[in-house]
């Protein structure tokens, strides 16, 4: 049996999904209440363009909700206790994939038989388990 080298890409948190992530923290950590964006420039030192656009994928997501208006802003649309990581990863980087088998950037023809595929994919599912069992409040009471 030939084993062909592939390439592996495991990108586990983007930079929007890190932002998006602290931005919510910074929210939840007030304990309610509608929080304006200018709050968080200023608490989460972010560009607020960047911020924005953040705050417009969460919303569109339907894990914020936006107030329009005079004292308008965001309020988190659920408990921190059910908001998962795996709730941001998938907003912002789409389904909870691990693994992409890819080799001269197409799928990887061996993928169906690859032996070492199936134990990737072990540490795939042990990793999206994971992201779904970090929640908000878990953060927050860490401390992170």
């Amino acid at each position: 049996m030939i084993l062909k080298w592939y390439h592996l890409t495991v990108k586990l948190l983007t930079r929007n999904t890190d932002y998006a992530v602290r931005a919510v923290c910074a929210m939840a950590s007030r304990r309610g209440g509608v929080v304006s964006v200018k709050e968080l420039v200023h608490e989460l030192k972010m560009p607020r363009s960047f911020l924005r656009k953040i705050l417009q994928i969460l919303n569109k997501t339907g894990i914020v909700v936006s107030t329009k208006g005079l004292g308008g802003g965001f309020t988190l649309s659920k408990r921190v206790d059910k908001l998962t990581l795996a709730d941001f990863v998938e907003a912002f980087q789409g389904p909870l994939s691990i693994n992409e088998c890819t080799f001269k950037k197409r799928k990887c023809p061996n993928a169906a038989m690859c032996p070492l595929k199936r134990k990737i994919d072990s540490i795939g599912s042990y990793v999206v388990n994971e992201l779904r069992s970090i929640t908000i409040g878990s953060l927050l009471t860490k401390g992170a």
